[in-house]
């Protein structure tokens, strides 16, 4: 049986056979986070339109989790059927057939996906692979994401303490920058973390100085971690970017917005 075969815990379809349900849910829980009900709160009623609000956005991400359960790990999969298939060997076995030996996941992982390259279409591939990158995202990445992806750009610093004799010199902290501030994640020391992971996974791209962004580079040599970087350092020198989402960023982005499917 398929992953498209199979149906939740409830009895319900997957998120597969039903794609507008994740996508209504997903545009009632945006709506909600957006609006931070500030206003509905002093209204009659509103304590118990926003329990409701929250079933809905609670079933959002429960709707989301069904979907990324659809992808397997394969290195999981081959360590579970390995332990369930016994020892190499054993009986009901069938003879002539290749099997990878227990002792060896990680072979039996890549047969795994190379099995499933075989079955995959064009769209169920790219959703394969939008929703491994999404399952490794924190928080935080992602409210840096849904930052970048209105289109603008943000300033970036590397810190590096200077070599000797004009040598490269060691980097203290890369890819700080005031995209968390904007994003208003939860763990700004971690922001240089956070950029450099989208980095990555091929969802943001540093680019040039932007002489535009003079202002904001002022800004961020104030931030926290750039000065305990530079404390940090012997010599600091200071070099300049900017960070935006990349192509495929903005393409992932269209893909899991929860407000909904973006129009062509």
């Amino acid at each position: 049986m398929t992953s498209d075969d199979r149906t939740s815990e409830v009895g319900h379809p997957r998120t597969g056979d039903d794609p507008g349900l994740t996508g209504r849910a997903g545009r009632m829980a945006g709506w909600a986070a957006r609006t931070g009900w500030s206003l509905g709160r002093r209204l009659p009623g509103a304590r118990a339109a926003e329990r409701g609000l929250r079933s809905l956005e609670r079933l959002a991400f429960t709707e989301l989790r069904r979907r990324l359960d659809d992808v397997d790990d394969p290195y999981h999969v081959a360590l579970t059927q390995a332990s369930a298939g016994g020892e190499l060997g054993g009986a009901g076995q069938e003879p002539g057939v290749a099997v990878v030996p227990a002792v060896e996941p990680l072979r039996a992982a890549m047969a795994e996906l190379l099995g499933r390259s075989v079955e995959l279409g064009r769209e169920r591939a790219r959703e394969y692979l939008y929703a491994v990158i999404l399952r490794q995202l924190t928080p935080d990445e992602a409210r840096i994401l849904a930052a970048l992806s209105a289109g603008g750009s943000f300033p970036l610093l590397d810190v590096v303490e200077r070599g000797g004799l004009g040598g490269a010199g060691r980097p203290v902290v890369r890819h700080a920058s005031t995209v968390g501030t904007a994003a208003g994640v939860s763990l700004p020391d971690h922001v240089p973390v956070y950029v450099s992971r989208l980095i990555t996974f091929g969802l943001a791209e540093a680019g040039a100085e932007s002489a535009e962004l003079a202002a904001q580079y002022d800004i961020l040599r104030t931030d926290e971690v750039v000065r305990r970087a530079e404390g940090m350092a012997r010599r600091a020198k200071l070099a300049r970017g900017t960070l935006r989402i990349s192509p495929f960023g903005l393409r992932f982005w269209q893909a899991c917005d929860p407000a909904g499917p973006h129009p062509a």
